[in-house]
């Protein structure tokens, strides 16, 4: 590589950063170090749940220097997300890229965990993973990994390509203090959910199961190819599966119109747009399929 494209590169970068730190913000939220933020709406920023540690005296300190106060208008724990509503309007939205971001991909976490201004750690983006079950009981269709270093403050603030726009919000606080990168897209819709509802719904539908390969004569039957389904081992009394006449033994195979393999695509399916509602469940009983409309509960 010249010593051209190093000094392009090396250039692009710092104007990423510049660019995405102008919708960077200091948050003090908890009673040791700050974390970071991220401006989603004139009046809102989006930051991790995990880092709020008080419903009072939350401060946001913008990319000039200018502090505002701010309230939660709502988290979720499962996601780790929370949004912030600013006493007014103030600082620049974040501009989210359009694309995904790709395995390889150089990428920038930035920060602001001081008055100091932003901080900025290099890496690539060396892992795509999902769905995952978070340690505090929500659901990752999709998430990023990073080998660029998580220092102090970092978590809330975004993951940038070298374009400036945000690939996502980077946190320690979903999978037991390892830094993980929540893709934009999810994170954002979250927001809008939060900003409007102050939470998220959870579905419940009280069965307990496990995978279980499909022979080709129940594929057969379902007329369409569908390696595994999920085997009802057990179903909870007076819960939305017992009373929309689920029973053990039936293979549960689609939510919805989407198939399922397995239990993260189940937890998955059960968001929040289907609680409280009669939802088409798809199962295989005595090797036939039949299709039961049941109102999924909301978990607590």
């Amino acid at each position: 590589m010249s010593k051209t494209v190093l000094v392009e590169l090396s250039d692009a970068l710092a104007d990423a950063a510049e660019l995405a730190g102008q919708s960077t913000v200091l948050v003090n939220a908890r009673r040791r170090m700050p974390a970071s933020g991220i401006i989603f709406a004139p009046d809102l920023v989006l930051t991790a749940e995990h880092i709020i540690e008080k419903d009072e005296d939350i401060t946001v300190v913008l990319a000039d220097g200018t502090e505002v106060a701010a309230k939660v208008a709502g988290r979720d724990a499962g996601s780790d997300l929370a949004v912030l509503k600013l006493e007014r309007a103030a600082g620049t939205v974040a501009e989210v890229t359009k694309n995904p971001a790709r395995l390889g991909q150089i990428a920038l976490a930035l920060a602001r965990p001081s008055r100091e201004g932003i901080e900025a750690s290099l890496g690539t983006v060396s892992a795509i993973g999902g769905p995952v079950q978070t340690r505090r009981g929500g659901m990752l269709e999709r998430y990023y990994r990073t080998d660029s270093i998580s220092y102090p403050g970092f978590s809330g603030g975004p993951l940038v390509a070298a374009d400036g726009t945000i690939l996502g919000l980077n946190t320690s606080g979903l999978s037991n203090g390892a830094a993980i990168t929540i893709p934009a897209d999810f994170a954002w819709s979250t927001a809008e959910i939060l900003a409007r509802h102050g939470q998220i719904k959870r579905g419940y539908l009280g069965i307990r199961s496990q995978t279980v390969d499909l022979p080709a004569a129940s594929q057969d039957a379902l007329q369409r190819k569908q390696a595994a389904g999920l085997l009802i081992m057990s179903v909870e009394k007076n819960s939305p599966a017992s009373k929309g006449g689920l029973i053990v033994g039936d293979i549960l195979v689609a939510v919805a119109g989407s198939p399922i393999f397995h239990h993260d695509e189940l937890f998955a399916r059960l968001n929040g747009d289907v609680v409280g509602k009669a939802t088409p469940i798809e199962i295989l009983r005595g090797g036939q399929p039949q299709t039961m409309n049941i109102v999924i509960g909301e978990r607590e």
